[in-house]
């Protein structure tokens, strides 16, 4: 689930950076793309080792079909560990998104200004692909983010195992859709 938070905002920030380039893209030259994936994964395996190591704990999560971190765990050890996990591998992510989306929208607008006519339609196609990453994005994560928070903070048995389901299940089928989104909002892939 990290690692695909991760790659969708090092994705996001990569795409903004290609689309306000001036210069014509070099597509023999891959330093680049390997070093957004090993930045990722190692990124990752940052935030994923810790439990390993006694920063928290890995357990059965909802009705015990998946594994996950101990969202259900009261102690300062677990707490810290769940608010770190939803600052930086749900919050930051977030905000690179909508960074470097919203940027990339601001630039094809001002090109659109500029050149009026055929540049109208690619802005339409660019804000709807970042309406519909941002969105899902969200409606992947958010209700997942928000059971672990509750499990984590509020009363025992508030998230009962039949309630998580349904967000780990959203959760982890964002891996699914992102690349589906890519494929049809995006005429270079």
């Amino acid at each position: 689930g990290i690692i695909s938070l991760i790659s969708l905002a090092v994705l996001s920030y990569e795409r903004y950076c290609t689309m306000t380039r001036t210069t014509e893209a070099d597509t023999t030259n891959y330093r680049k793309t390997w070093t957004g994936i090993i930045l990722s994964w190692t990124y990752s395996l940052l935030w994923t080792v810790p439990p390993l190591f006694g920063w928290s704990s890995y357990g059965p999560e909802g009705p015990g079909i998946t594994c996950s971190v101990n969202w259900h765990s009261k102690d300062a050890n677990n707490a810290s560990y769940i608010v770190c996990l939803f600052i930086f591998c749900l919050v930051i992510p977030f905000a690179i998104i909508v960074y470097s989306y919203g940027k990339l929208l601001c630039a094809v607008r001002q090109v659109s200004s500029i050149n009026k006519g055929p540049g109208r339609g690619r802005e339409q196609r660019i804000l709807v692909m970042v309406v519909v990453m941002v969105v899902c994005f969200l409606l992947c994560w958010l209700p997942y983010a928000a059971v672990a928070l509750i499990a984590t903070f509020g009363k025992p048995g508030l998230i009962t195992p039949a309630a998580s389901i349904i967000p780990a299940i959203l959760a982890k089928s964002s891996t699914v859709y992102n690349p589906i989104i890519y494929v049809f909002l995006n005429k270079q892939v």
